[in-house]
C-alpha cells in the first residue's frame, strides 16, 4: 500500500489518502479525549479534504452560461450523484460531502452487525427511483472498513437493484476488509483516510478510533 493521496495499491482500486491535513485531524478524532461536537467537526472536515481526490475523475459535461461580462461553455457534473450512508455512522459523513454537492442524492441503508456471529443484519434500505443507473454514481459511506461485511452487504443490495457504478468512503479500514470486499467486487473503488493494523478478537479495528456511530451521536 502506498502512501500519497493519488497512489492506489496493487489492485489499482484502493486509495488511502493521507494528506498532512488529513492526518492531523484524524489524530484528533482518534483520541479518545476528544468531545462528540469536536469529533462530528474534524470528521465533516476530513470527508471534505477526501472529496477532491474521490471526485477528481467524475465526467463533465458543458454548458452554456452568461457570465456578467460575456457568453461561455462553462462545465457541470455529467453524472447523477448518490451518497448512500450506511446507517447509523455514515450519517455523520454526509454534510462533509453534501455542501460540496448540494444536489447529490441521500440514499439510506440501515445495518447493524450482530456482535455474537459479526455478520450484518439488514433492517432499513431506500434508494432514490432511477431510470438509468449507467449515468449515476453511488458512494457508500461509512466511517469504519473492518470485517467488511456490512459494506459487502451494501454493495450486493445496491447491485441487486441495477447499480452499476459504486465507490466507498471510509475513514479507517483493515486489509481484510479490503480483501473480503475485493474478492467478490474488483470494480468498487475504496478511499481511505488510514489503512490500520488489524482487527482484535472482537472485530474492532485496531488502533481505530472507537465506535464511530457512539461517538458521532453522543450514545456513549
Amino acid at each position: 500500500m502506498t502512501e500519497a493521496t493519488s497512489n492506489q495499491s496493487n489492485n489499482g482500486n484502493v486509495f488511502v489518502l493521507n494528506h498532512p491535513l488529513i492526518l492531523d485531524k484524524l489524530t484528533r478524532i482518534r483520541n479518545k479525549k476528544t468531545e462528540k461536537k469536536d469529533f462530528q467537526e474534524n470528521l465533516t472536515e476530513i470527508v471534505s479534504l477526501m472529496a477532491y481526490e474521490v471526485f477528481k475523475d467524475v465526467p463533465l459535461a458543458d454548458v452554456t452560461i452568461e457570465t456578467p461580462i460575456a457568453q461561455m461553455q462553462g462545465k457541470t457534473l455529467a453524472k447523477k450523484i448518490v451518497l448512500c450512508p450506511i446507517l447509523r455512522a455514515g450519517l455523520g459523513m454526509v454534510h462533509g460531502l453534501e455542501h460540496l454537492i448540494p444536489n447529490a442524492i441521500i440514499s439510506h441503508i440501515g445495518m447493524y452487525r450482530d456482535e455474537a456471529t459479526l455478520e450484518p443484519q439488514e433492517y432499513f434500505f431506500k434508494y432514490p427511483n432511477v431510470s438509468n443507473h449507467e449515468d449515476t454514481l453511488v458512494y457508500i459511506l461509512d466511517p469504519m472498513l473492518a470485517t467488511g461485511g456490512s459494506t459487502l452487504a451494501a454493495i450486493k443490495k445496491l447491485k441487486s437493484i441495477g447499480v452499476k457504478n459504486i465507490v466507498f468512503i471510509g475513514i479507517v479500514g483493515v486489509q481484510e476488509g479490503i480483501n473480503k470486499i475485493h474478492k467478490e467486487h474488483k470494480d468498487v473503488k475504496i478511499y481511505l483516510a488510514s489503512l490500520d493494523e488489524k482487527l482484535n478478537e472482537h472485530g474492532f479495528i485496531i488502533p481505530g478510533l472507537g465506535d464511530a456511530g457512539d461517538r458521532i451521536f453522543g450514545t456513549k
